[in-house]
């Protein structure tokens, strides 16, 4: 069988297993997400990636490639959904741009960019979640989180922890840290864990660091949000190869 499909009329491969995520930027073709991480078991939740998969929308994270489908990726209709959806998540959260340590590394504000998002249209939440800075070297602001549960999914599948949860309901669901005191400081967090630096935002941040690499000389600074994930996804080809 001819292990192929079209995005956006580009025949592109695939191995079996893969999704279209995968697979598309295998090919150095880039498809908004937030949530999404190669090597970690897809989660679908933020949305971003919506393509349409034969005239219907799905998650490209976590539909499996298959032969022959035909997948639109840059629809005038997509690409404003996809605008839309980041405009309710910055309002959402607390994210000042400006005045966090993440600014330049931040994926939520490279995407703001790539959509040229000049505004975030709805009216902000302004949420009161607790920051949790019990940690000696690691500060969690849930005001920032944008539950994409990357941390929840690195914890446990990479580092064998399971610090992280989701926990509450509707407007009051937020990231809890599992132990008997909910404190991050009482949990086998180090920073030499995945789950310590995987966070698309300023979320969970390491103390003591900020502003080591210099405004303007940071990730999407240099790079944009497209360019940066496909070469991050050749770099671990290459480093495979090299294996």
């Amino acid at each position: 069988m001819n292990n192929t499909f079209l995005i956006d009329g580009q025949e592109i491969s695939f191995t079996p297993g893969q999704t279209i995520m995968d697979a598309a930027l295998a090919a150095g073709i880039y498809i908004p997400h937030l949530c999404h991480k190669p090597g970690l078991t897809p989660h679908g939740s933020c949305k971003l990636c919506s393509v349409e998969v034969d005239g219907r929308n799905a998650s490209a994270c976590t539909l499996p490639a298959a032969a022959g489908m035909k997948v639109d990726n840059n629809t005038p209709a997509l690409q404003e959904v996809r605008k839309t959806l980041l405009q309710m998540l910055f309002v959402e959260g607390n994210h000042l741009c400006p005045t966090c340590s993440k600014t330049g590394d931040c994926t939520l504000q490279a995407l703001g960019y790539h959509f040229g998002m000049l505004d975030g249209h709805f009216p902000p939440f302004y949420p009161r979640r607790e920051v949790d800075a019990s940690h000696p070297d690691i500060l969690l602001d849930r005001d920032r989180c944008v539950l994409c549960e990357l941390c929840v999914r690195a914890s446990r599948d990479l580092d064998g922890k399971n610090v992280f949860a989701v926990g509450g309901r509707g407007v009051n669901t937020q990231i809890i840290v599992n132990t008997p005191s909910g404190k991050l400081g009482d949990s086998t967090l180090t920073l030499d864990d995945a789950a310590a630096h995987i966070c698309p935002v300023g979320a969970i941040l390491p103390k003591n660091h900020g502003y080591e690499v210099p405004i303007g000389r940071r990730r999407f600074d240099l790079h944009s949000a497209a360019e940066s994930d496909v070469a991050h996804v050749g770099l671990q080809k290459t480093e495979h190869h090299d294996e």
